[in-house]
């Protein structure tokens, strides 16, 4: 989440550097803007003489005040009042939002072509069933704070060596599985491979 707070605010620093330098170009050269008067008066001193022309001068405070809430984001809500339970709503919105775009990616689910309506039914079955683990692997995350070492991708993606061999007539055979791998098997409450 740092991560991402850190980019944001990047982003966001790029934005307010960019807006600042328009704001000043419009200053100087007499085409204001009747829409961004308030922040010209926000962000700047103008001083206008006749032998000098314009003079624009950066508050250094306000843009010191603004750049402060870069890489924060608000929530508002009418219904949820707890501010922590806002949060996991969003994250969990996002999770699903981002598993329906795994699904696309991974499952080849971008194309829903099929020969039957069967086979769709089918694949929308299975599309389903993979949203539900992801929920659920989602939840036990956060129970159990794997978010403090793993993303959703990196932990699937820690999970996604362990290979299963099936022959007909025999019983599987499972490659090994780290003791990094059991913890994470432990913590999701699921039954390691045998």
């Amino acid at each position: 989440m740092k991560c991402t707070q850190a980019l944001k605010a990047a982003d966001e620093e790029l934005e307010l550097n960019a807006r600042l330098d328009n704001l000043r170009e419009e200053l100087l050269s007499g085409r204001r803007i009747d829409s961004h008067e308030k922040a010209y008066s926000q962000f700047f001193d103008v001083r206008e003489t006749p032998k000098r022309g314009i003079s624009v001068k950066i508050k250094e405070e306000a843009v010191r005040e603004a750049r402060m809430e870069h890489g924060f984001f608000a929530l508002v809500s009418n219904e949820v009042k707890d501010p922590v339970e806002a949060l996991s709503t969003y994250r969990g919105k996002d999770v699903v939002e981002k598993a329906f775009g795994n699904l696309k990616e991974r499952l080849n689910c971008r194309r829903l072509l099929t020969s039957s309506e069967e086979s769709l039914n089918s694949k929308l079955f299975v599309e389903f069933v993979a949203l539900i683990y992801l929920a659920y692997i989602n939840r036990k995350m956060q129970e159990k704070g794997l978010y403090k070492d793993y993303t959703m991708e990196k932990l699937l993606l820690e999970l996604e060596s362990i290979q299963s061999i099936c022959e007909p007539g025999r019983s599987p055979l499972v490659c090994e599985v780290l003791e990094k791998q059991r913890k994470i098997f432990e913590a999701l409450e699921v039954m390691p491979p045998q």
